[in-house]
């Protein structure tokens, strides 16, 4: 495909002779036919770069006014960071090999490669005569040493760039969770404020801190299940995220095994390294431990005979529980169905098997269906008369 708007070069033309014995003037320069290359990374490094389009729009005025010939068009929305990660430009690479074009026009050296993997491919294809120029805004490159050279010196500057860049965000990163500031986005209840000294802070989210807080209550006294809370926060409330979303079962789990929210973080996640947060709790660890799920289960074992139960909540899971079994028992053991009578239950041992084997929310959902009023104090789980 020829643009448009580019144009036979007749500078190119001028003859340098021939080993096969035409005379001078009259052999013509291999024509350079180029490739536009148009790359943004979506990474927070390259804000200051050029849109695709921009550069693409910068080249093809750059293209119009020196009369070069492009014959492809690729744009690319990926780093350059890393070597062979970018599939558009693995396919100039092959192009190249192929013969489709011989040239490269782009925007700025560094958006070829910011790293010495890729660097390396496209200085062999100069070697190799298959690449005969890259064609960037202010500089131009051919298979000359000097310019070769220049070139590898720019691609390593943009790739030591990345490196020490990397090494500052790390660095950022680490001072500010010593300091105890989270360095990421807020979780909900709590909301990002950025400080006169740029310093990003997480504050409580007014409107829905209560929420969250009502959350851990209605799961640590209510005995309430995580889908339970699901329902009264989509249905009966509509309680919206910051990004206006209704939180699935998955996240509402999260948030109430989330220390975050009685003040301490882990960073990086099971690093093992944790921080007292400067942010204000939402809830108290005490609170919060009665959620210790291990801790939990073996006092409320002991107790478990003590408690009285929702028995038709309980015998439901139960008569799930058995036919589950019995599907496993046909369809992998090819046994018959078990058959047991309601008055032949013990729904007490039962529910120290759940305890002790089953899921958190399998856990949660038994834990709905005491009637007794559990009560935590300082660790210590009790029966409230």
């Amino acid at each position: 495909m020829r643009h448009p708007l580019s144009c036979m070069d007749t500078t190119q033309n001028k003859a340098f002779g021939s080993l096969s014995g035409q005379p001078r003037g009259q052999l013509e320069v291999l024509k350079v036919r180029y490739c536009l290359y148009a790359r943004k990374s979506t990474e927070s490094e390259e804000r200051q770069v050029l849109s695709i389009d921009s550069q693409i729009k910068e080249m093809l005025l750059l293209a119009e006014r020196e009369g070069l010939e492009i014959v492809a068009m690729k744009r690319e929305s990926h780093s350059a960071k890393e070597t062979g990660q970018r599939p558009i430009f693995n396919e100039i690479v092959l192009d190249i090999q192929q013969g489709k074009f011989n040239g490269i026009l782009t925007w700025a050296p560094d958006r070829i490669s910011r790293n010495a993997g890729d660097l390396g491919k496209i200085v062999d294809l100069m070697d190799q005569k298959l690449l005969l120029e890259i064609r960037t805004y202010g500089q131009r490159f051919t298979n000359n040493p000097n310019e070769k050279f220049l070139l590898m010196i720019l691609g390593s500057q943009a790739k030591l760039e990345n490196d020490n860049r990397g090494i500052n965000v790390k660095r950022g990163l680490r001072t500010r969770v010593e300091m105890g500031l989270w360095p990421g986005m807020a979780p909900v209840g709590y909301l990002n404020q950025k400080l006169l000294d740029k310093k990003c802070q997480v504050i409580i989210d007014p409107d829905r801190a209560p929420i969250i807080r009502k959350m851990f209550e209605k799961m640590a006294y209510d005995k309430w299940s995580g889908r339970k809370i699901y329902h009264w926060l989509k249905f009966e409330i509509n309680f919206k995220s910051i990004g206006n979303h209704n939180l699935a079962l998955s996240n509402i789990y999260r948030v109430l095994q989330n220390p975050f929210y009685y003040g301490v973080f882990e960073y990086p996640k099971k690093s093992g390294n944790w921080y007292q947060g400067k942010h204000e709790a939402i809830i108290d660890k005490e609170l919060f431990d009665y959620l210790k799920e291990e801790e939990l289960v073996n006092q409320l074992v002991k107790i478990l005979d003590q408690i009285d139960f929702n028995n038709s909540g309980i015998q439901i899971k139960f008569e799930e529980e058995l036919k589950r079994f019995n599907k496993f028992q046909r369809g992998v053991l090819g046994f018959s169905d078990y058959k047991t009578k309601h008055e032949d239950i013990d729904l007490k041992t039962y529910a120290k098997y759940i305890l002790k084997e089953g899921t958190n929310e399998e856990k949660r959902e038994l834990m709905g269906c005491f009637k007794s009023k559990i009560k935590i104090t300082k660790g210590i789980v009790t029966i409230e008369n």
